[in-house]
């Protein structure tokens, strides 16, 4: 018996433990193992991770399409996992640390350092998988796998050595994201730009052989900066190749202002002539941009800051080479101060010698570490690299050939962007949380990568043998004697960049490089979904992993959602507050209600405003339903074994097996395409407005009246509809449905692995495809075809005749709502010039017509009465003779200053969106919700104009 309130926080922990106790998510069930498969890898969260909005979006759509799959009868694996999160993790186990008194991470030591780790993830890892579960992901949560575990560690050593034999693994020196606080290198998503009011130099570089005059322009050129303290690297000026200006100069030298660097002008484009003085400086150690200048023309680099963004100019060879003795004098003012401490002291003996010409103030963007929110500096140093130029174009071809294909198409556009200029990728991380790079140092520096220490010191003692650095006794005395080797190779401290692991994810998880069941059977994935903002870290790392060393590409669909913004469209941060956290809303209105509402908005290509009101708004919707199936069990309402729609006798019967067998169609042609707003607004449609506002009621006066065959048949009707309802909408709204599906009727299966709705269906044609291959018999293939011929269940006579007294009904009642006309007011219908057909349908449903309509009568006439608003219901007019239930001037004065508030309105918002002012400065959600008021203005115009125009032809 169904309870009377709809209570979702008993329902969802109930629902939970049932699905985990029945293994309903476990992939490779018996029953399916000739099933085509279905498999989606998750994005894996962080360990240390809570689930925010994003998480909550991307993993219902995950889950909407698992479930759709699974009731689709095909094999589905949702395969779960975390990733490890080296920044992440380390900073929490060490802030743990600082918070507890206890030694820190270099105290500590490396190896119990890495125990505490564990002990850590072992204790407070699992926080983020229990949160997907109150969500309701119906993962194969007996898979999960995290990227630190054996089997997926074994993997990344095997990628990384086979990648370093390869030639596609090397050490380089180039510039990084360093983060002077964590000491480590970091990813491009790893930082943020911040917007910063600071200043823009311009300095004046005296050209070399021209006596210094600062009243002189002629013997100097003037270079602008936002980082004076980064000049005492500068070893270029750059103009562009057509800038007149300089022409002359190109290929002369300027003296390094303090520092008496001699430096060369050259011509390139990336100076632009328009900004500022139209020369730049060029530091190649501290600007990725002066980087490509730089190796373009051959210029020097030299770092001037060490790991902690302090000065480093004593002993630094690059610097001091060749410099008179001034320049040391300056190092050792400067050793090791702070960069922006140097600043102010470079900028004042600047100024003190005439180099500075002006100083304006500049609101630029600043790289900032999302964790550390420390300046992030360009720093030149030596990492692991992966040529990802060379791994790309697989990669690129799969993804033109259609092999990979994204939804929505735009997206592509941005991967061949990026992928087509990808640059080098920087693999390794200076922490000890993560994959330590397999690769050993021998006394000279000589690199030994390999799977093992074992291996790399087999390979170390048979090198250092053939170079006759020991002998081979001493060679094999070392191999039989650990302690004799001691010290002589050294491991990399350095560990692998996250996104190295996680690139491997759709097949390391299953189980490769072992050639288990399940990589045979799984893989390649059917779809991912993702959003766009690791297209470049982790879609196309997968990519290129996957393509290298499966031969295949990784997934044939890359579905990008978009943002959740909140309801004004700002994007949520906490410094603004606006933050909405997932949990709460579950908390208040319930899993099913907060994934409805997110499925429900989530059009392509378009970021979701999420309010909370929208929320409640679904949790009603749910109520709506709970109630429904409450109305149908309290009038008796049960589904018997033999029972068949298409078989329905009674018109209004016939109306709904047909409407439900559209909206079947609707919503899996919808899920197919990747349209969740179109699936679950066509759900919402059918099961709010259809089947509770029209079918159940229509169908009371046959529920209250005498018992015989058509009271039976819409018993079971309203009861199969209300299963069709529950099968449509379970991948939506996962609790509710099972819930409503376990105490409506004793059934043999869960609804998760109940069928999706076939009576009223046709097979797909990948379906069909799919029973042709594994069942060539041509005895059954006519059988096949048959059924997809037979198409959905359409009566287009039923839909005629309740289709218009739904169209009539909805049509009155918006006339009476647009005059005011108070509800107790009866008023009179006249059907003008009706045909026999129509007469006969008002005949029929005149009780009902009246009863929903608030009609005195129902007449026909040749035409419609003087004084009479018309409605056009399926090409056919109703009347409402108005004259005396209205004061008809008074309403359409009323209309008419409606209409003049809304042009009102329509005016502010155009004054304010032709402001060029206004629309440059204010933030974007602003002008987004003036447009949308506009639109809203512009939409109750129209509909007024609509009242008033009706009015004006019945006056």
């Amino acid at each position: 018996m169904i309870e009377k309130n709809y209570q979702p926080a008993d329902i969802e922990s109930r629902m939970a433990q049932i699905w985990e106790e029945s293994g309903a998510f476990r992939a490779g069930r018996p029953e399916r193992k000739d099933a085509p498969t279905f498999t989606i890898v998750i994005p894996p969260p962080n360990v240390t991770g809570s689930l925010h909005m994003g998480h909550a979006l991307n993993n219902t759509l995950q889950d909407i399409l698992c479930r759709f799959e699974r009731m689709r009868g095909k094999d589905v694996l949702w395969q779960p996992g975390t990733d490890h999160a080296g920044i992440a993790t380390q900073m929490v186990v060490e802030r743990q640390l600082m918070e507890r008194q206890e030694p820190g991470r270099r105290d500590m030591g490396r190896a119990k350092f890495l125990e505490r780790v564990w002990r850590w993830k072992a204790e407070s890892g699992g926080t983020i998988v229990n949160q997907l579960k109150r969500l309701g992901a119906s993962c194969d949560w007996s898979r999960e796998r995290f990227t630190m575990d054996e089997g997926l560690s074994k993997a990344v050593i095997k990628v990384f050595v086979e990648l370093h034999r390869q030639g596609l693994i090397y050490k380089d020196k180039r510039l990084v994201n360093w983060d002077p606080k964590l000491l480590t290198a970091i990813s491009d998503l790893e930082v943020q730009q911040v917007e910063v009011k600071g200043s823009l130099w311009y300095l004046r570089y005296p050209i070399e052989g021209r006596q210094f005059d600062p009243a002189d322009p002629k013997t100097f050129v003037v270079v602008a900066t936002t980082r004076p303290e980064t000049m005492l690297g500068d070893t270029g000026v750059a103009v562009h190749p057509e800038d007149e200006r300089y022409t002359d100069l190109v290929g002369m030298h300027v003296i390094l202002p303090l520092v008496g660097r001699r430096i060369p002008i050259v011509a390139d484009e990336y100076s632009d002539p328009d900004k500022g003085s139209g020369a730049v400086k060029i530091t190649p150690a501290h600007d990725f941009n002066d980087f490509d200048v730089g190796n373009r023309h051959s210029l020097p680099r030299i770092n001037v800051f060490d790991k902690e963004g302090r000065v480093s100019l004593i002993e630094n060879e690059d610097y001091l080479r060749g410099l008179p003795e001034g320049a040391l004098m300056l190092a050792e003012e400067l050793h090791n101060v702070d960069r922006y401490a140097a600043r102010k002291k470079i900028v004042a003996r600047l100024e003190d010698f005439g180099f500075v010409e002006k100083v304006e103030p500049n609101t630029h963007m600043v790289p900032h570490g999302d964790r550390s929110n420390v300046v992030i500096e360009p720093y030149l140093t030596d990492q692991w690299y992966v040529d990802a130029k060379t791994l790309a174009q697989p990669a690129i071809a799969a993804v033109r050939s259609g092999a990979t294909t994204f939804v929505p198409k735009n997206w592509e556009k941005t991967y061949f962007d990026w992928m087509e200029n990808i640059q080098p990728w920087c693999i390794s991380r200076q922490l000890w949380w993560g994959h330590q790079i397999p690769a050993w140092y021998g006394p000279d520096g000589k690199v030994f990568v390999a799977e093992t220490e074992e291996e790399a010191v087999g390979n170390a003692l048979g090198y250092y043998v053939e170079q006759e650095v020991i002998t081979p006794e001493q060679g094999e005395e070392m191999a039989r004697d650990p302690a004799k080797r001691e010290g002589f190779i050294v491991r990399d401290e350095d560990v692998l960049d996250t996104w190295f692991s996680s690139g491997l994810w759709p097949f390391s998880t299953l189980g490769w490089p072992d050639e288990t069941p399940e990589l045979q059977r799984y893989y390649p994935t059917s779809t991912l979904v993702t959003g766009f903002d690791i297209i470049f870290f982790w879609v196309a790392r997968m990519m290129m992993l996957g393509i290298h060393f499966m031969d295949e590409v990784p997934f044939s669909t890359v579905y990008i959602h978009a943002l959740v913004r909140d309801e004004k469209g700002a994007k949520m941060s906490k410094s603004k507050g606006n933050v909405i956290d997932p949990l709460h809303l579950v908390d208040e209105y319930g899993a099913d209600a907060l994934r409805f509402t997110l499925a429900a908005m989530a059009a392509q290509g378009r970021d979701i405003k999420l309010s909370t009101q929208r929320v409640e708004g679904y949790r009603n919707f749910a109520t709506k339903l709970w109630n429904a199936c409450r109305f149908a069990e309290m009038n008796g309402c049960s589904l018997p074994g033999d029972f068949d729609p298409t078989q329905a006798k009674q018109t209004l019967n016939r109306w709904i097996a047909h409407e439900a067998s559209r909206t079947t169609r609707e919503v899996s042609e919808a899920i197919e395409a990747y349209r969740f707003n179109d699936a679950a607004g066509a759900i919402y449609r059918f099961v709010w407005n259809v089947y509770c506002d029209w079918y159940l009621e229509l169908a009371k006066p046959v529920l209250l009246g005498e018992d015989g065959p058509a009271k039976a048949e819409t018993r079971a009707m309203i009861a199969w509809a209300r299963d069709e309802i529950l099968k449509l909408l379970h991948p939506f709204m996962p609790f509710i449905t099972e819930e409503l599906w376990a105490v409506t009727a004793k059934r043999d299966t869960l609804l998760v692995l109940t069928p999706w709705p076939r009576k009223a269906g046709s097979l797909s044609s990948e379906e069909l495809a799919q029973v042709v291959t594994t069942n060539p018999s041509d005895a059954l293939i006519p059988t096949v075809i048959l059924e997809l011929d037979a198409g959905e269940f359409s009566d287009p006579e039923a839909e005629a005749e309740i289709g218009w007294v739904v169209d009539l009904v909805t049509a009155i009642r918006s006339v009476r709502a647009e005059m005011n006309i108070p509800p107790a007011t009866l008023t009179p219908l006249v059907l003008a010039a009706a045909s026999a057909e129509t007469k006969a349908r008002a005949q029929r449903w005149n009780d009902v017509v009246k009863r929903l309509s608030r009609l005195s009568d129902i007449s026909f006439a040749d035409s419609a009465p003087e004084g009479a608003v018309q409605v056009l219901v399926r090409g056919e007019v109703a009347a409402l003779p108005l004259k005396g239930v209205i004061d008809l001037a008074a309403e359409r004065a009323r209309l008419e200053k409606e209409i003049g508030k809304a042009d009102g309105d329509i005016k502010r918002v155009d004054a304010k969106l032709a402001n060029e002012k206004f629309v440059a400065n204010a933030p974007e959600e602003i002008v987004e919700e003036e447009k949308e008021k506009r639109e809203a203005a512009l939409a109750r115009k129209t509909k007024l104009q609509e009242a008033l125009e009706r009015l004006k032809k019945a006056s």
